[in-house]
């Protein structure tokens, strides 16, 4: 397949030719009464004929310029880089058939669920907000919720509730999340904060449930271990360290214990057992005791489902 493009900004403008072909390969060629050159890319098309959405975070340019300073090619400045987007018919955010996707995703302590969010956010490209780095943001940044949070935590108190969902709900209304759609990771905990977000007008399309065995947490959460030096988290049976001199100084966090974890668990089913009476008809619960690519590979099928029912229904109402 070879797709040429043109795109003429104004006659002060030297032509742009863009040609796509099925070899994962650009070629763009320029011509004026005083100069040419030509610009090739490497990018990330797809080999077949079939249409593809790609999110900008998932391409890489490389641009290769072959032409003299006066050339309109030699750096690649707003100007150019738009008029390459126009050509290819790139948004700054990514082309979509509807409204972007809104997820909430839940998992206990150990449930892999940092690990999914980071897939989910960089196939979707949505915006990950997690409270607790939220809250960690809001405090460092000074904000008028992070100095309340603040004066909660120096007392040893929890912060409470309507502080929280506030930080949040300003996150959610940020141009990015409202563009890009958004990822709530292990927020709401309690139908109280549930309600409140509602309430603000935030209600999912699908409400992710990672569920794992009771024994399987304990042992992910027990055998884990940190190296003080480097930062860096290992489990003793999952990914050991790489030499005895690692090993002997690692640390064990104080409450990775299987005691503090099953109470920790008995506090996370709870808290899920409330949100998920608001959330009932949109929860997906997925598998979380297999291989990190086999949940992932249940999720992005609930959600691949989810945006194709979109779809139709749009493409019914059009009808």
């Amino acid at each position: 397949m070879t797709v040429n493009m043109v795109a003429v900004a104004s006659m002060a403008t030297p032509s742009v030719t863009v040609a796509v072909t099925n070899s994962k390969a650009l070629t763009l060629s320029s011509s004026s009464s005083s100069s040419s050159s030509s610009l090739s890319l490497t990018s990330c098309f797809p080999s077949s004929n079939s249409t593809r959405r790609l999110h900008p975070s998932s391409c890489s340019l490389t641009l290769r310029c072959g032409a003299s300073s006066s050339s309109p090619f030699t750096s690649p400045n707003s100007n150019s880089t738009s008029l390459i987007a126009a050509a290819l018919g790139i948004d700054s955010q990514p082309e979509r058939d509807s409204e972007p996707l809104q997820v909430m995703i839940s998992g206990a302590p150990a449930s892999g669920k940092g690990t999914q969010c980071e897939l989910i956010k960089h196939k979707y490209g949505l915006v990950h907000v997690a409270a607790g780095d939220l809250l960690r943001a809001e405090i460092a940044t000074g904000s008028d919720n992070g100095k309340l949070a603040k004066q909660y935590m120096e007392k040893g108190q929890l912060v409470p509730d309507h502080i929280v969902v506030m930080m949040v709900k300003d996150r959610l209304l940020k141009p990015d999340a409202k563009d890009n759609g958004w990822l709530l990771d292990g927020y709401p905990r309690s139908l109280s904060q549930a309600t409140a977000l509602k309430e603000f007008g935030f209600q999912p399309d699908i409400f992710v449930l990672l569920e794992v065995s009771e024994d399987i947490l304990v042992e992910r959460v027990v055998g884990r271990r940190l190296d003080p030096v480097t930062g860096k988290i290992y489990h003793l049976k999952y990914s050991p360290p790489e030499t005895e001199e690692i090993a002997a100084r690692l640390t064990q966090r104080f409450d990775d214990t299987e005691e503090k974890v099953k109470l920790r668990l008995n506090t996370h089913h709870q808290n899920v057992e409330a949100v998920l009476s608001m959330y009932k008809d949109i929860t997906v619960k997925i598998n979380g005791n297999v291989s990190k690519e086999e949940v992932f590979a249940q999720i992005d099928s609930a959600l691949t489902s989810l945006l194709e029912q979109r779809k139709a229904a749009s493409g019914s109402l059009a009808a």
